[in-house]
Formats: structure tokens, C-alpha cells, sequence
């Protein structure tokens, strides 16, 4: 038996050994900031944690059926000292979260802007069945299941869905922002180091949710402008056509580049689930005042 369980001990850490801890290891300023939210949060809350679990095995060990020393009291019924402890500990705890969960709360807010010394880069993205676009406006360029930002530079992200509801992830850089049909959210990050990092989708969104998986480059501003020289130079453009193929429902869809892109791309996609929106809500028509007087007065008479 013993054999048994140390095999599924080695066994879990074996399994354990090919996770990746990307939330623990941050690329960028906003992942780290919630990197030490996250250790912070966990620290204070094991300062109550720990202690509990040590003394249920100190106790249980302390009053064992075979110590025939330990002191018993059965007229014992209660500690001002333990009171105050077990009372005021996790109330200090407690104040201490709540002030640290408002602060990064402002902080961290995905809408707020990123200081910085250099222009941000805007990109809106927009998920699909099973892929993600992503336009660059300024740029005048657009890829697919790729993103580029040189690092040092703050991006905003607009981001919207032409699909089922969606949740746009790049855990090195920082946290997640739901993507809906006819809305748009707002996502601010920033990349520290160069490298290639993994975005996903957080949110299940039908059979071909597996593969819909980006890639981030994070690289210096020369490269960047390497990159955006050889997205420009493909043949492709997208416009509302070639959008409309894009579109199809499809499982591990190619890095795909756009020279071009149709400026207003973004907005009918999110105007078109809002006329469907609006279209769908039912408001009823003032009634005229005579028409209400006479109702009035028919309503008295029965």
C-alpha cells in the first residue's frame, strides 16, 4: 500500500512538473502588479490558514486517548486573550484586504490608461468562430491569430465579438477582458521583455474553443517596424468581402496577414448586433390623452 501511494505522490508531481505558473512568471507591468496582488492576497489570508491547520494537529496530538498528562479542565469555558485573538487577527486581515482590493481595484482597472512616455498603439480585436482578428487602425494593417507590440509601449485594446461571447487572455501580460456581440470592452497592457507569448480565449465557445490560441510578439520598436513593413507588403486586403469568408466557422486557422483593412470593419461589426439589439426591444406607444380619457371612462362605467 505504502508502494501504492508514494507511486501516485511522484505521480502528481510528475504532472505537476509540466504545468507552466505564467501568472507567476509576468512579461509585462500590469501581469506583475497582479502577480503581487495575488501573492499579497494569499500571504495575509495564511497568516489565519496556517496556524489553524498547526494547531489541529497540535491538539489532536496534545489529547490523545494514550497522553495521560494532558490537563483537563471541563469547568474552562472561555480566554479574553483567545477571544481577542481569534476576533481581532482576522478583522486586521480583513481591513487590510479590503483597503488593498480598493486600491489595485482603481489601479488595475482594464479601462484605464497606461502612463507612459511613448503613444500607445491601438488595436481593435475582434473574435471569431474560431479565430481572432485583430486591426491595427492606425496602421492600416490586420492579422490574424497574430499580434505584435514593441515593448515599453502601452497598447489599448478594443474589443468586441462577431461570435458566440468570448474572453480575450494573454496571462503573461495580464488579465482577461470579455469580448460580446454589439459591445465594445476596453483592455490596457504593456510588455517588459521581448519574447513570444501565448493569448487564448478564457471563455468556452463552442468545438473549436481548443484552438482558438493567438500568438503575442513582444519586440523591440525596430522590429515591430520590421513587422508592420512586411505585413503591408502581402497581397491581401480586407474588405467586407473577404471578411465574410473569414468569418466561417473554422478549427486552427493560419497566421494570416492584411495589407489593408476597411477603416469602418469594426464598427459595423458592433453596429450589427446592436440594430439587432434594438430591433428585438418592444416599447409600447404613449397613449393620446383623449384615447386615455375615454379608456378612463370606460373602465368607471363596468
Amino acid at each position: 500500500m505504502r508502494t501504492v501511494k508514494s507511486c501516485l505522490v511522484a505521480l502528481c508531481f510528475a504532472l505537476m512538473s509540466g504545468c507552466n505558473w505564467v501568472i507567476f512568471n509576468p512579461k509585462g507591468q500590469i501581469a506583475l502588479e497582479q502577480r503581487n496582488l495575488i501573492i499579497l492576497a494569499t500571504a495575509l489570508m495564511l497568516i489565519v490558514v496556517i496556524p489553524v491547520i498547526v494547531m489541529t494537529f497540535l491538539f489532536a496530538w496534545q489529547y490523545r486517548s494514550t497522553n495521560k498528562k494532558a490537563r483537563y479542565s471541563p469547568r474552562w469555558a472561555s480566554s479574553h486573550k483567545i477571544e481577542a485573538v481569534v476576533w481581532g487577527v482576522p478583522l486586521v486581515i480583513i481591513i487590510i484586504l479590503g483597503w488593498v482590493t480598493w486600491v489595485t481595484t482603481h489601479e488595475l482597472d482594464p479601462y484605464r490608461p497606461i502612463e507612459s512616455d511613448n503613444l500607445p498603439i491601438n488595436v481593435q480585436v475582434i473574435a471569431m468562430d474560431w479565430k481572432w482578428l485583430f486591426i491595427y487602425p492606425d496602421l492600416g494593417i490586420a492579422t490574424v491569430n497574430e499580434l505584435a507590440m514593441p515593448v515599453h509601449t502601452p497598447v489599448s485594446f478594443t474589443v468586441t465579438s462577431d461570435a458566440a461571447m468570448n474572453s480575450f487572455f494573454i496571462p503573461a501580460l495580464g488579465g482577461q477582458i470579455y469580448a460580446m456581440a454589439g459591445m465594445q470592452t476596453r483592455l490596457h497592457l504593456i510588455a517588459n521583455e521581448v519574447g513570444q507569448y501565448r493569448g487564448i480565449s478564457a471563455n468556452y465557445s463552442g468545438p473549436g474553443f481548443s484552438d482558438m490560441h493567438f500568438s503575442t510578439l513582444a519586440t523591440t520598436p525596430a522590429d515591430f517596424e520590421a513587422w508592420v513593413t512586411k505585413v503591408r507588403n502581402t497581397s491581401r486586403t480586407l474588405d467586407p468581402a473577404t471578411y465574410k469568408t473569414l468569418a466561417t466557422p473554422t478549427h486552427g486557422y493560419d497566421i494570416t496577414y492584411y495589407s489593408a483593412v476597411d477603416q469602418q470593419l469594426f464598427k459595423t461589426i458592433v453596429d450589427k448586433y446592436e440594430g439587432m439589439n434594438k430591433s428585438k426591444r418592444t416599447i409600447p406607444e404613449p397613449v393620446a390623452s383623449e384615447d386615455a380619457d375615454d379608456r378612463n371612462s370606460t373602465q368607471k362605467e363596468r
